[in-house]
């Protein structure tokens, strides 16, 4: 076996390996979808390697030729389809399908062309640059683009460039007077020399793009309540810290489900779940723009209003304890209805979010205490400090 095809060998392992990978990634990934394509461009763009062998070795040379030259194309307009399903493009395959056709008639008519002169190599080499070259425009005109996405936008185009650049210097360095010789040609060893490091570093980056996405997602995930689809306790505090540096004051509010233990009791852990769920999607759809709404724990959720100051806020908990009090709940009897207690307490300046959330949790129990069903108004900081900080 000659150096070349010792290479393209390495090209279809390296090649079948990426298609595991990215087979393997499409279990976790939102965008399975895009990986899966991925894959199948690796699995369909390694048969060119195949096709290879056999023209050097089965003849007639020139279905396996055609077949080579269709397979590397291919896989390269599936790139596109995955990258459309990555970012989010729309992708007419119809056009892609016409193409595709296009480029496999047109290397049909210029088989028999003189090899090594740019009648033949030029043609031969543009319907891979231009199909890179897709791939490249449309992953630079899906959204604002990251790092990783410029460094892939960068990798598409410069493999695109490289087969241009193949169509010169097959000519320059001769690919062979026949399909049979190319294995054999020194041009033959360069070109999948550089193939393997394209096969690479483009498969690296596009795993790189979809493992980023999935590290994101288990992030989100860490900071969201899967009942209520709410901010957790860890979302709610990695996320108010920007919002505190607005000019204030700000509104924080404490609010628990009154009688929640009789709502499990009464209608079981699934009652108590849809109650939460309920109570949840109240507080999410009324929170204005730009509120912070979390569930920090069982019953109890948090609401963060930035710039907005005490009247406001405890106009905002009066209205939500009084639509609370008389709204249905869809899942449990006709005639339930479940009230909450609320705790409001204004934020100013430089105070300390835990001694803010220690004052607003005082009056959510100074309501609840009270009768439940009402809101309570926190101490200002100016009453509490002194008591915070002999506590600390």
């Amino acid at each position: 076996m000659s150096g070349a095809g010792f290479l393209l060998a390495v090209n279809f392992l390296i090649a079948q390996c990426f298609c595991m990978f990215f087979l393997a990634v499409s279990a976790r990934s939102r965008n399975r979808v895009a990986a899966r394509w991925f894959a199948a461009t690796y699995a369909v763009a390694s048969l060119a390697t195949v096709f290879e062998f056999l023209v050097a070795y089965v003849g007639p040379a020139k279905p396996w030729a055609i077949l080579a030259f269709a397979a590397m194309l291919g896989g390269m307009l599936m790139l596109r389809v995955g990258l459309g399903q990555l970012y989010g493009l729309k992708t007419n395959r119809a056009w892609l399908v016409a193409i595709f056709s296009a480029f496999v008639a047109l290397d049909y008519f210029i088989y028999d062309l003189p090899r090594g002169t740019l009648a033949h190599a030029l043609p031969y080499q543009t319907p891979f640059a231009v199909a890179l070259g897709m791939s490249a425009f449309a992953v630079w005109r899906a959204r604002p683009p990251s790092f990783v996405d410029r460094a892939l936008i960068v990798l598409l185009a410069l493999t695109s460039v490289h087969f241009l650049a193949k169509a010169f210097a097959a000519v320059l360095a001769g690919s062979g007077n026949t399909a049979q010789d190319y294995l054999g040609s020194q041009f033959a060893l360069v070109s999948q020399s550089m193939g393997a490091v394209l096969i690479v570093t483009v498969g690296l980056m596009l795993l790189c793009v979809l493992v980023l996405e999935i590290v994101a997602d288990e992030k989100v995930n860490a900071e969201v309540d899967p009942l209520s689809s709410l901010l957790n306790r860890r979302g709610f505090d990695n996320r108010i810290e920007a919002l505190l540096a607005g000019t204030g004051p700000h509104g924080l509010i404490l609010c628990d489900i009154d009688h929640f233990k009789k709502v499990n009791d009464t209608y079981g852990h699934q009652g108590g779940d849809v109650a939460i769920r309920a109570f949840g999607e109240a507080l999410s759809i009324a929170a204005p723009p730009g509120a912070l709404v979390a569930r920090i724990g069982g019953e109890e959720f948090a609401l963060f209003l930035p710039n907005t100051g005490k009247e406001a806020t405890l106009l905002f908990a009066h209205t939500l304890r009084a639509t609370r009090a008389v709204a249905p709940i869809s899942g449990l009897p006709p005639g339930v209805r479940i009230t909450a207690s609320f705790g409001v307490a204004e934020m100013t300046r430089g105070e300390p979010l835990r001694l803010a959330m220690r004052r607003a949790d005082d009056a959510l129990y100074a309501a609840k205490n009270a009768g439940r069903d009402r809101v309570h108004e926190a101490e200002p900081p100016t009453v509490v400090v002194e008591v915070f900080k002999r506590a600390n």
